[in-house]
C-alpha cells in the first residue's frame, strides 16, 4: 500500500473509523472524517484490493441511489493475546474481527530465575501449533497486572509479580521476532471495549473490574488515559479506611484491600462460613459465590457490604471524571447478583444529581477475556490514529498489508 505519510494516515483514519463505529458508506466515511467523496472512493478501493474491506448491503436512501456500505474483512489479520497471572498464562488467538480461533492455559512462575525466558518459550510454543493456512499473524499483546511506561516499549512494574522494570516487550520481540505490545490489563480490557463492546458507541468511558483486585480504565474522547507514567486508573488503590486491612501495595485500607479476593476472604472468616484453609482465592470466592447463592444470608451480606463500598467509590470516580457509561467487568462479576445488593443503590445516591442516570453496563464474562483484551492491543493499531502504539504499532500496520516493514 504504497503512499505518503499523508495518505497512510488518511487510510488509518477510514480503517479506524470502520473498526470503531462499524460499517458505513464511502458518502458517511467521508463526512465524518471531513474528506472529499473522490479520496475516500480512491482510498477505500486501495483497502478493498489489498483485502482489508469489503462491499456489504446496500443503506436505504431518501429517493436518492442506495449507498453500499463497507466493513471490515473479519479474515484480515490475527493476533495472540497474553494474559500473565501470578500463577499461569492465559494464551488466546483472535481475529482481525474479535472472532475467538482458540485459547491456551499454561503453567507460568513470574518469580522464576529465568521468567520472561518461559513466557516466550510459552508463546513460542503456542505460535508452533496453529495452522500456516490461517489470516495474517500482526503481532502479540500482552496484558499485565500492573504499570507498563509504554505499550511499544513494555518495560512492567508489577508488585504482585514480583516485577520491577522488567523488560517484557524487549525480550519478546527478540524472541519471537514479531511485533509486541505490552499494556496494564485493565487498559487492555477497555481496547477490546473500544473495538468490540460499548465503546463503539461511546468515547468517554470507564472500565471498572472486580476480582482478585479492583481495577479501573479511563477512556477519553476515545483513547485511553494512561498517565504520566501509564499508571491511571489504580482505582484499587483508592484510600477508603486508613484503619483497614493493609493492601498489597502496603497501604492500609485501600479499596482492594476491603472489597477485592482478600477482603471478602477476610470478612467470611470473622463469621461462621467455613471456607477451606489454603485455598486458592478465587476459588474460596467462588465457594463463597456459592454460599450466597445457595441462601445463605451471612454470605449475601458480605458481598453486599462489598457492593456498598465500591458503590461509594464508584460513585467519586465518576463525579471526577464524567463519562458517558460505566463498565463492570472481571471474573468478580460471577457474584455480581449479590454485590448489587449494596452497590445500585449506594452508587446512585452518592453521585451529583446530574449524573445519577449514568448507564452502568454489567457484561459477561469467562476465562478467556482478560488476554482477548491483550489481544486488542494489537488488533486495534491498525484503526489508531493517535500513533498510540508507536513504533510497534508501523509494524503491526506493515504486516498486515503485506509490505515488508
Amino acid at each position: 500500500m504504497a503512499g505518503t505519510d499523508r495518505g497512510d494516515l488518511t487510510r488509518t483514519a477510514i480503517l479506524a473509523v470502520l473498526g470503531t463505529v462499524g460499517p458505513l458508506s464511502r458518502t458517511e466515511v467521508a463526512r465524518r472524517l471531513d474528506l472529499s467523496p473522490a479520496t475516500v472512493t480512491q482510498l477505500t478501493k486501495e483497502l478493498i484490493g489489498h483485502g482489508l474491506l469489503e462491499e456489504l448491503d446496500l443503506t436505504p436512501s431518501r429517493g436518492g441511489r442506495p449507498a453500499q456500505r463497507l466493513g471490515l474483512v473479519g479474515g484480515a489479520g490475527r493476533a495472540i493475546g497474553v494474559k500473565v497471572t501470578a500463577d499461569h498464562l492465559v494464551i488466546v488467538e483472535v481475529r482481525l474481527d474479535g472472532e475467538v480461533l482458540g485459547s491456551w492455559e499454561r503453567p507460568f512462575d513470574p518469580t522464576a530465575p529465568d521468567a520472561l525466558g518461559d513466557l516466550g518459550a510459552a508463546v513460542e510454543g503456542t505460535l508452533r501449533e496453529q495452522s500456516a493456512d490461517g489470516p495474517p499473524l500482526l503481532g502479540v499483546g500482552v496484558g499485565v497486572p500492573g504499570n507498563t511506561d509504554d505499550q511499544a516499549v513494555g518495560t512492567v512494574n508489577a508488585p504482585t509479580l514480583g516485577w520491577q522494570a522488567m523488560p517484557v516487550g524487549d525480550r519478546l520481540r527478540r524472541r519471537l521476532g514479531l511485533p509486541v505490545l505490552v499494556e496494564n490489563d485493565v487498559n487492555a480490557l477497555a481496547a477490546a471495549e473500544r473495538l468490540y463492546g460499548t465503546g463503539r458507541t461511546h468515547r468517554d468511558f470507564l472500565v471498572v473490574t472486580i476480582g482478585r483486585g479492583i481495577g479501573a480504565a479511563i477512556v477519553s474522547d476515545g483513547r485511553i488515559y494512561r498517565g504520566a507514567r501509564g499508571g491511571a486508573g489504580e482505582f484499587g488503590h483508592t484510600p477508603i479506611d486508613p484503619a483497614g486491612p493493609v493492601c498489597g501495595c502496603g497501604t492500609p485500607g485501600c479499596l482492594e484491600a476491603l472489597v477485592g479476593s482478600a477482603g471478602l476472604l477476610a470478612a467470611a472468616r470473622a463469621t461462621e462460613i467455613a471456607l477451606p484453609a489454603g485455598q486458592d482465592p478465587q476459588a474460596a470466592v467462588e465457594e463463597l459465590r456459592r454460599a450466597a447463592a445457595s441462601g445463605d444470608e451471612t454470605a449475601r451480606a458480605i458481598f453486599a457490604e462489598a457492593g456498598e463500598i465500591l458503590g461509594r467509590a464508584a460513585a467519586g470516580l465518576v463525579n471526577v471524571v464524567d463519562p458517558e457509561v460505566v463498565v463492570l467487568l472481571g471474573e468478580g462479576i460471577a457474584a455480581w447478583p449479590y454485590w448489587r445488593a449494596g452497590f445500585d443503590a449506594t452508587v446512585r445516591r452518592h453521585l451529583l444529581p446530574g449524573r445519577r442516570d449514568i448507564p452502568i453496563e454489567v457484561e459477561s464474562w469467562d476465562d478467556t477475556s482478560w488476554a482477548q483484551g491483550a489481544a486488542a492491543l494489537v488488533l486495534a493499531t491498525p484503526f489508531d490514529e493517535a500513533g498510540t502504539a508507536g513504533e510497534q504499532g508501523r509494524l503491526v500496520r506493515a504486516r498486515l498489508i503485506g509490505a515488508t516493514p
